[in-house]
């Protein structure tokens, strides 16, 4: 009588010797995956750009939802570099009514500041708020605000590492 065949280990037959494969070189190829992983440099000129949609735009490229390998879990998108924040616009009368507030956290410690003045004192600051409040609300949102970069107007130190422009 012959028995079944098992797919685990019997202990009364012997273990398989190991078979070493030899070393073969690796390719030099390098894959769509490992591209599509690679951190990339945008540059964006914020020159008479809406706010709100340029932010939007930003936040985008920030998570990295234009890649094929996107995954809200994982930090796979690209550096930012925006240049000329001072020069943005908004729309309606936004420019008249809008307030950013922030809190000292004394009594009585509730401070508001005007669009404009905020436009004249800190540019980059709009920016950065607008893209703040389009990213996601979660672990991952502080590392990949670090990836943008908001310069008032052209200079910046990227000028080597900027691959896109848009």
């Amino acid at each position: 009588m012959s028995r079944p065949l098992s797919f685990g280990r019997v202990a009364s037959r012997p273990q398989a010797a190991a078979v070493f494969l030899p070393l073969l070189p690796m390719s030099q190829r390098v894959g769509n995956t490992t591209l599509a992983f690679a951190r990339v440099w945008h540059h964006v000129d914020a020159r008479e750009r809406v706010l709100g949609g340029l932010a939007r735009s930003i936040a985008v490229t920030l998570m990295g939802k234009n890649k094929p390998v996107y995954d809200p879990s994982r930090d796979v998108g690209d550096y930012v570099v925006v240049t000329n924040a001072e020069h943005i616009t908004v729309t309606g009368q936004k420019a008249d009514k809008k307030l950013y507030r922030h809190h000292t956290m004394y009594p009585g410690g509730l401070k508001e500041i005007p669009f404009k003045t905020m436009m004249q004192t800190k540019p980059e600051q709009i920016l950065r708020r607008a893209v703040s409040g389009m990213l996601p609300k979660n672990k991952l949102r502080d590392r990949r605000l670090e990836r943008l970069k908001i310069y008032p107007n052209d200079a910046h130190p990227y000028e080597a590492n900027i691959i896109k422009r848009y």
